[in-house]
């Protein structure tokens, strides 16, 4: 791939990115919350926020295809982390290589080694999410 379709594609992975951390928070404040945050009893579905109406945050009851939306879109954070975060290091990759060049690691095995960290920390947290989320909906 060409440096100038890479840098295209890398600039709208981080648009998509972004537009989901948009998304997610209007989101946030018109439902008042997330489902993770809240949860679900005597099967009666609620999301909890925080900062949004009152400083303690509070627990609101919502439908539950409107919680299993909230779930689903909480899991989609933490892709979208990596989403965001790759991209922008494979656009800095050749400014970090020309200036790590004489450091503890070289530029590019510091950007092999963040850009595995992001990509291993953000999948446990997709998969912790998912697995309480699995969880939840069994009981």
């Amino acid at each position: 791939m060409d440096r100038r379709s890479k840098t295209k594609v890398c600039v709208w992975l981080i648009v998509l990115g972004l537009g989901n951390f948009l998304a997610y928070g209007i989101g946030y404040a018109i439902i008042g919350g997330d489902a993770p945050n809240g949860g679900v009893r005597e099967d009666r579905y609620f999301v909890r926020g925080h900062f949004i109406h009152y400083l303690s945050g509070q627990e609101q009851e919502v439908s539950r295809n409107l919680w299993i939306y909230s779930y689903l879109h909480s899991i989609s954070i933490w892709p979208s982390i990596a989403i965001i975060l790759l991209p922008l290091f494979a656009l800095a990759r050749p400014y970090i290589i020309a200036t790590y060049q004489n450091g503890m690691f070289n530029g590019s095995t510091l950007v092999t080694a963040i850009s595995t960290l992001v990509v291993f920390i953000m999948g446990i947290f997709t998969i912790t999410f998912t697995v309480e989320f699995i969880r939840t909906m069994a009981r």
